[in-house]
């Protein structure tokens, strides 16, 4: 979909020439400035990820604090993110061609700091109305968007070999976003320190005490790291002079194999982002009424962690056994992952809660492998004019993941009193798609085996 234009291009933006598969420009150019560009975007990205992900672990205390919330409104917060992150993802797979690598990523990054402070600032006034609420739910879902413009910036940085080990790392480390609000909440609204700067603390009522706490600090934190964030990227970062074809964009619509692997990305990279989202309030929800109820951001941010790592490492194994292969093995074992959990959404004792989060953590797991090898799958199978436009769309639609998931999960409990259905459905959606990959890549005489 893009391809560079090697007219000069005479600023401090532009770059004037990059070849990266010239073996002799790589070497003498090309790598230290390629790698320079992975490290300061990557950093950028794993910002948007926590930043997108920073309400999954904020709505979890609201009600302790005196927000008077009900249960579908807490997941229609965790919704929102998904639903703003899809919609963005679509728009920024269209920036860089148009903007460039050095203003997309520096402007896209700085505005992340609309959510962060608004948070910070929501979240000090339990009278805050819930539909300002869902307006900043909404925009923290600019970190998703960031994604899908993020990473094929990054691709044209890089010869065609170095490009799946590049985005491989990129994708997996930025997705330790997603931990790292979930990890880094608990601790940083127990911290006083700047309580001058940031605001006073708030009481928190839980069944078994009373603390207090600074729960703007869960946003606020992420405010200087996003400034440092969008400097670096002003100073550092350059742009390629690219150009997009059209016809080659709207093209990838016409090709049955877009539909087929956006499918089979929304099982994978869908069920990671809105399993993400939803892991700690479903603890909350499913556990949260018994006596020395387990605190949900103690356990949750394993499960992102998990799928992030997996990413990582299974990006350089799909690089040998080829992405089919996986793609396979990863639905499957999520559908057996979801089976299993299903039979501890319903608890009657927190004897429970070890088997329950032991499946939701299989799940992450075989969703990492999924969302390495379908990356590797997808420049095989599509052509490369299409493949970074297809890559884009598919990671777009991926993102409603916490969107879907969170409105599947809110819906099921208020039809049922119960999760069992929900997970009963995406385990049909899992085998659905594990077929749709045997067929079409993985089986002997497969259309595009990849």
């Amino acid at each position: 979909m893009l391809s560079q234009n090697q007219k000069p291009a005479s600023s401090s933006t532009w770059l004037k020439e990059w070849t990266p598969e010239k073996e002799t420009f790589w070497s003498t150019v090309g790598k230290a400035h390629a790698w320079k560009t992975l490290t300061v975007t990557t950093f950028n990205l794993v910002l948007a990820f926590a930043t997108w992900f920073m309400v999954s672990a904020i709505v979890t205390r609201l009600q302790g604090v005196g927000f008077n919330l009900t249960t579908e409104q807490l997941f229609w917060l965790t919704a929102m993110p998904g639903l703003a992150a899809g919609t963005l993802r679509i728009a920024h797979t269209f920036f860089i061609p148009i903007f460039g690598s050095r203003h997309t990523i520096t402007f896209s990054t700085l505005s992340l700091l609309i959510p962060a402070i608004g948070w910070g600032l929501a979240v000090q006034n339990p009278a805050t109305p819930f539909w300002m609420l869902m307006l900043l739910a909404f925009a923290a879902g600019l970190g998703g968007g960031n994604f899908s413009s993020f990473m094929p910036s990054t691709s044209l940085f890089f010869p065609k070999k170095l490009q799946g080990t590049a985005l491989g790392i990129q994708a997996g480390i930025g997705n330790f976003g997603v931990s790292l609000a979930q990890f880094v909440t608990p601790w940083v609204i127990g911290l006083g320190a700047f309580a001058s700067m940031t605001g006073g603390s708030q009481t928190f009522h839980d069944k078994a005490r009373t603390t207090e706490i600074f729960l703007q600090n869960a946003p606020f934190v992420y405010v200087p790291l996003i400034l440092i964030g969008a400097v670096w990227a002003w100073f550092s970062l350059k742009s390629i002079p690219v150009k997009a074809n059209p016809r080659q964009i709207l093209g990838i619509f016409k090709d049955k194999h877009t539909w087929v692997m956006t499918s089979i990305y929304l099982m994978t990279f869908g069920a990671f982002s809105g399993l993400s989202g939803a892991f700690p309030l479903l603890i909350k929800t499913l556990y949260g009424g018994f006596e020395n109820a387990p605190v949900p951001l103690q356990f949750a941010f394993y499960g992102p962690l998990i799928g992030s790592a997996v990413r990582v490492v299974f990006g350089m194994i799909a690089d040998k056994t080829g992405g089919a292969i996986l793609t396979t093995i990863s639905g499957l074992g999520m559908l057996a992952s979801a089976i299993f959990t299903s039979f501890y959404v319903t608890p009657k004792s927190l004897d429970e809660f070890p088997f329950f989060v032991a499946g939701m953590l299989s799940l992450f797991f075989f969703s990492g492998i999924g969302n390495a090898s379908t990356f590797r799958q997808m420049p095989v199978i599509f052509p490369a004019t299409q493949a970074a436009g297809v890559i884009g769309w598919t990671a777009a639609i991926a993102a409603y993941g916490p969107f879907i998931v969170s409105m599947l999960i809110s819906a099921t409990i208020a039809a049922t009193g119960n999760t069992v259905a929900f997970f009963y459905g995406i385990a049909a959606f899992f085998l659905f798609n594990v077929a749709l990959n045997w067929y079409f890549y993985g089986r002997k005489g497969a259309e595009r085996p990849s």
